[in-house]
């Protein structure tokens, strides 16, 4: 189907609306925008804007300070004028419209024109390109936001780090008139509210109020209704029941939404409904009001029109509001808090750990990451701030609250909280954050602010409130909804990026260049720290076992794939680091010499030692067969027939591989995938898994680059894989690189595709033989 003029297809896939400058994932959602009001309306303006072009002539040369009316004058001699548009800063030039393209040739064919004794130059207007220019909103964030460019400069001029921190919070948190506007706003929805509900209440929570606010975040408001319910039942009642200074249902009945809905069995959805029909009709000011009723968490979204401030107002959602009162507390109880969460959100910002935009996707919610901020300090020694289950106890009972059956106790006074002893300053707490971090055990652990502690899933599993967590690659218990996850949704690769920005910071916060103040000009501080520089999930490292200066890549854990059942099997149990390295180095060998076709043998070191191993074990045990190096194993030897990783006999979780590449197989990949789609070879069917496919385009890639006959080696490295959990519930492998011949060049571009390549092969590998066994099934450590 031939498409429009308008739209382009997308190398990816999808398509582009060159004309409304919009991306649309597939053909049926194209078709949508194209009968859409927004593309219809636009093209309805370009054809106006171009028949406007087609019968306007540009005139100059008159004097200044003749008017439209003069102009008009002279040039409906030749026919009806539509309009003119004059140029208002200079007065030296008009736009002028005309009837129809009779008229315009009409004043084109005449031969001088002069007008109060000047000649002017006339000729047809000039025939621009049009384009949709977004609008842009008053006050938007995007209009306010402080530019990387004055956030350096700004904290050059500060004399040492833990000023600069605090400056980030002058810099972000709002400005008095920020916040007087969003109080006024506040003030006029409860007013306006109070008449349909009485006795509701409208109260602000989320970033607006938790005092870590940012210039134009939006305002979060929750609609509590819980005395209006108590109210309507009550105005509901027999007149003759009720005493004299009730309030009668027929004062009620005019003027209140409430005579027509009874709010105790009513939807929610029902309820959004009506709030926003009060929005549209009621609130001065307020449009683009929409009641998203079918959300995850379903609120009516609005926007001040004077400010451009965007607000959401939700009915269900007491415990975020008791979050907040929380997040409150904490930032009052310690100045060092909000310097460090600003610090941290803006880092990670910067990073590309933070943000999701548009509500969704795998990085890191701002919440999130003030919770970690938050679980650091109170892991500090000593403390900087107390466990929630610390607070719960100082709670008077008035401050006691069970919401949703959850226990929300804490005091709202921050002066019943003991300061802490804890000295540090804010330079060296930021430094030790990256440190802790950069090597945390997410996977196998559980923040849990409740507890100020990382317990272990065993823990988790056991509890009859935690055991519904949502478990994935990052794990931070919600300090009230025991069984919610905040950072449920960040993926591995995010998780892993995460970390490895955590170790590259805390590399720089050991350098001077961090901790003093450069008197040479330079960057320095946070401004360097808040560099964007290069994202790919790659660093080095200066210590490493027997790795020289080689490269590394950290693999997640595999309990990320296990499921439910063979988790639960095996944590806590007694080998499980070890079990969990088995699977890495059986799926590494199989990724590297199956799927990339790589030549893989012991490391000679590795190899001597296995060999003395090997013959203790031989003194034991009968004599099954001869040993053999990884490299003679044939590609399509089952995993269960494969050879015994040498690891698998070693207390110390730590094998090397010499390995030798003989072709580019990292390049062209995805084109010689497509083509092998394209010729609908029988082993690509949709039937065959990822690592056949993956195996199918290595060796399409030998063919094409070598044809049959014999290659010489390409490239000749060592990959160390090293079991890094630091305890023996933590299952993370690195795999340390080390190119041993010429040219390094070269083994930098096989090693940046191994970057993104391994680790998602590998727990592809992993995830597929573990389904493929019976649920709750393990091999014994």
């Amino acid at each position: 189907m031939e498409l429009e003029a308008d739209v382009e297809p997308l190398p990816r896939g999808g398509f582009r609306c060159c004309l409304c400058m919009l991306q649309v994932a597939n053909r049926s959602s194209l078709d949508d925008h194209l009968r859409g009001k927004k593309h219809r309306k636009l093209a309805e303006v370009r054809a106006q804007r171009k028949s406007q072009e087609e019968k306007s002539i540009f005139v100059s040369g008159f004097r200044r300070e003749t008017s439209e009316l003069e102009l008009s004058d002279y040039f409906s001699s030749f026919g009806t004028i539509c309009s003119i548009v004059m140029d208002k800063e200079k007065g030296v030039y008009a736009i002028i419209e005309l009837q129809d393209q009779t008229v315009l040739q009409k004043v084109l064919s005449h031969p001088q024109h002069c007008m109060d004794g000047q000649k002017l130059r006339v000729k047809p207007r000039d025939k621009k390109e049009f384009k949709y220019i977004l609008p842009k909103k008053q006050g938007s964030a995007r209009g306010q936001e402080l530019s990387p460019e004055k956030l350096s400069q700004a904290l050059c001029l500060c004399s040492d780090v833990d000023e600069q921190l605090k400056q980030l919070v002058t810099l972000f948190q709002f400005s008095e008139n920020e916040r007087r506007l969003r109080d006024l706003l506040v003030t006029l929805l409860q007013e306006v509210f109070s008449e349909f509900f009485p006795g509701c209440e409208v109260l602000p929570f989320g970033s607006s109020v938790n005092s870590f606010e940012v210039h134009c975040c939006d305002l979060d408001l929750f609609l509590d209704l819980e005395h209006t319910k108590t109210f309507q039942a009550n105005a509901r009642k027999p007149q003759e029941e009720k005493n004299e200074d009730k309030v009668p249902l027929d004062t009620l009945s005019e003027d209140s939404i409430l005579s027509d809905v009874d709010l105790e069995s009513a939807s929610t959805s029902e309820i959004l409904e009506l709030i926003a029909a009060v929005l549209r009709q009621c609130v001065p000011g307020v449009h683009g009001v929409q009641a998203l009723t079918s959300a995850r968490l379903p609120v009516v979204k609005f926007q001040h029109k004077e400010s451009a401030l965007q607000g959401d107002i939700s009915i269900n959602n007491r415990l975020a509001f008791c979050n907040t009162r929380l997040l409150q507390l904490y930032a009052e109880v310690d100045d060092r808090v909000r310097p460090l969460v600003y610090t941290l959100r803006y880092w990670a910002k910067q990073k590309e750990l933070a943000g999701n935009p548009f509500g969704g996707g795998p990085l890191l919610n701002n919440y999130a990451l003030t919770l970690l901020a938050l679980f650091f300090l109170q892991t500090r020694s000593p403390p900087v701030l107390p466990a929630v289950a610390q607070l719960k106890e100082l709670a008077d009972e008035g401050e006691k609250a069970i919401i949703d059956g959850w226990d929300c106790s804490f005091p709202r006074d921050s002066s019943k909280v003991e300061p802490s002893c804890n000295l540090e300053n804010l330079r060296s707490l930021l430094a030790e954050f990256f440190h802790v971090f950069a090597d945390f055990d997410f996977v196998s652990t559980v923040i849990s602010l409740r507890e100020g502690l990382a317990l272990p899933l065993t823990d988790i599993m056991a509890s009859e409130t935690s055991c519904m967590l949502k478990l994935g690659a990052l794990n931070i218990q919600d300090p009230f909804e025991l069984s919610h996850n905040v950072a449920g949704n960040v993926s591995e690769k995010i998780a892993l990026r995460f970390q490895n920005r955590c170790r590259d910071a805390a590399k720089y916060c050991r350098s001077l260049q961090y901790q003093r103040k450069s008197n040479k000009g330079k960057t320095w501080g946070l401004v360097r720290l808040f560099q964007r520089g290069d994202n790919t999930e790659i660093s080095t490292t200066e210590e490493g076992p027997a790795a020289g200066d080689g490269l590394v890549i950290y693999l997640p854990s595999p309990l990320l794939v296990l499921t439910e059942v063979q988790r639960r099997n095996l944590c806590g149990t007694e080998g499980m680091q070890q079990f969990c390295f088995q699977k890495v180095c059986t799926a590494l060998q199989f990724v590297l010499q199956d799927v990339l076709k790589c030549s893989v043998s012991l490391d000679e070191d590795d190899e001597n030692m296995a060999n003395a191993e090997q013959a203790v074990l031989q003194e034991e045990e009968p004599c099954v067969g001869a040993k053999r190096t990884l490299a003679e194993e044939g590609t399509s030897v089952p995993d269960s027939k494969r050879p015994r990783l040498e690891a698998e006999s070693s207390k110390e979780e730590r094998v090397s591989w010499h390995c030798t590449i003989c072709h580019r197989v990292w390049l062209g990949r995805r084109k010689m995938r497509r083509e092998l789609r394209r010729s609908a070879a029988p082993n690509l069917s949709q039937d065959v898994d990822s690592l056949q496919v993956e195996a199918e385009v290595t060796e399409a890639i030998a063919q094409q680059e070598h044809g049959s006959g014999p290659a010489q080696p390409l490239l000749t490295f060592r990959v160390s894989i090293v079991s890094t959990g630091a305890t023996s519930q933590d299952c993370r492998t690195s795999l340390y690189f080390t190119p041993l011949q010429e040219p390094v060049a070269l083994f930098q571009d096989f090693f940046h595709f191994l970057q993104v390549f391994l680790p998602k092969t590998v727990m592809k590998y992993i995830q597929k033989h573990t389904l493929d066994s019976p649920a709750g099934e393990r091999e014994s450590p």
